[in-house]
């Protein structure tokens, strides 16, 4: 992998520790979980202890006092070898840690971050419902006042870390009729009496990751549930979502990076007509194509990042990171199985499981036409 700028010494440390973990530990399983649907746990609990499950959080709050551009280094690297372990960190960190952090209260953030950072426990991020996705405003789930508390009432599905969070951070109608303005956010703790995990969905890739529906009836929350002030929910999950986006596009990268390194290393001991297809330049064009598409994805996400470390809008670059690096990601992926032939199409080698998750990219934190229409109007439109 190569950088268009130097990082510093804790940078390529993480970057380091997150390629020893994922090549050492992650990759040997990886395809058995895969055709298991296993969720791993002890590596959630690894990734605690070498401090990857809170990279970009202060250090009080159980993080490791790092950066988004270390965070999303550590993502693509674990995703190279997993998509599935690397959509776990990448929806913990972004859109579970994320919102309690940067609109939690002390008490809040002192709560539930540290037993998350340290891999104690996952955390989620509930804002999908049956009738509510690219739609987001359109949230049936609601909350009512009951006495100093609330009572929550609705389901939400697709939700990542659902059977193995501490707590879910839930959007849920608190102002009937005001549209995405009657909107708010609220913690809700794993376990609380009424709230319900549904079973794990059979899904085409990311099998081993964990997604499923939640279920909430007549759930008691007290007032301190509450993420920021009543009404604030839609503006939390927005600029929620534009953090994880650049997530997202680390791990496409992630998944890119790992076909072009399978596609690269069969088409070197694969040989045709006496010679590697690696001589061939409908193969070398290929390779060429996949390396320089995943080289521009990488630094669009690296610049969304440090966007955002420097405290600077970064919603546009965001949006174009995850758009670029998740169509890269899935074209690679399609080129690998190509050059692979009939063997890419076999479930023995990786590839075919890189191509299987590489289309949640180019689903997940916005579809790839929402994230046209987020640069649409961040360009005035």
């Amino acid at each position: 992998m190569s950088l268009n700028f130097d990082l510093s010494p804790e940078q390529e440390m993480i970057r380091r520790l997150a390629r020893e973990f994922a090549e050492g530990e992650v990759a040997p399983g990886a395809a058995e979980r895969d055709k298991t649907g296993r969720f791993p746990v002890e590596l959630v609990r690894k990734m605690g202890e070498l401090g990857l499950m809170g990279i970009p959080f202060p250090e009080k709050y159980g993080g490791t006092g790092g950066d988004t551009v270390s965070y999303v280094l550590a993502v693509e690297e674990i995703s190279r070898v997993d998509g599935s372990l690397g959509i776990t960190l990448a929806a913990h960190c972004s859109i579970g840690m994320g919102p309690v952090y940067s609109f939690g209260t002390e008490e809040q953030k002192r709560r539930w971050l540290p037993g998350a950072a340290r891999g104690e426990y996952l955390a989620s991020f509930g804002l999908t419902e049956p009738g509510a996705g690219s739609d987001a405003a359109a949230t049936k789930t609601t909350a009512v006042r009951d006495g100093d508390g609330w009572v929550l009432n609705g389901s939400k599905v697709f939700i990542t870390n659902a059977n193995y969070c501490g707590y879910i951070v839930c959007t849920a109608v608190t102002r009937p009729g005001q549209g995405h303005r009657g909107i708010s956010a609220f913690i809700v703790p794993n376990p609380t009496p009424g709230f319900t995990i549904g079973p794990a969905y059979e899904k085409m890739g990311l099998r081993s990751s964990d997604t499923r529906p939640l279920f909430f009836d007549n759930v008691r929350l007290p007032a301190d549930a509450l993420l920021g002030r009543e009404g604030e929910g839609f503006r939390q999950f927005m600029a929620t979502l534009d953090g994880g986006r650049i997530s997202i596009g680390a791990m496409a990268v992630g998944i890119a990076q790992g076909a072009l390194d399978a596609a690269l290393a069969y088409a070197k001991q694969r040989v045709q007509f006496g010679q590697s297809i690696s001589k061939f330049q409908a193969i070398q064009f290929k390779l060429a194509d996949m390396a320089m598409e995943i080289e521009l994805a990488r630094n669009m996400v690296l610049k969304a990042a440090w966007l955002k470390d420097q405290g600077r809008p970064f919603t546009r670059e965001a949006a174009m990171a995850k758009l670029f690096a998740s169509e890269t990601a899935v074209r690679a992926a399609n080129q690998a199985i190509q050059i692979h032939g009939g063997a890419g199409y076999m479930e023995d080698l990786p590839v075919s499981r890189f191509w299987r998750d590489a289309k949640l990219t180019e689903i997940g934190e916005g579809t790839s036409e929402i994230q046209r229409l987020v640069i649409a109007r961040q360009l005035g439109c």
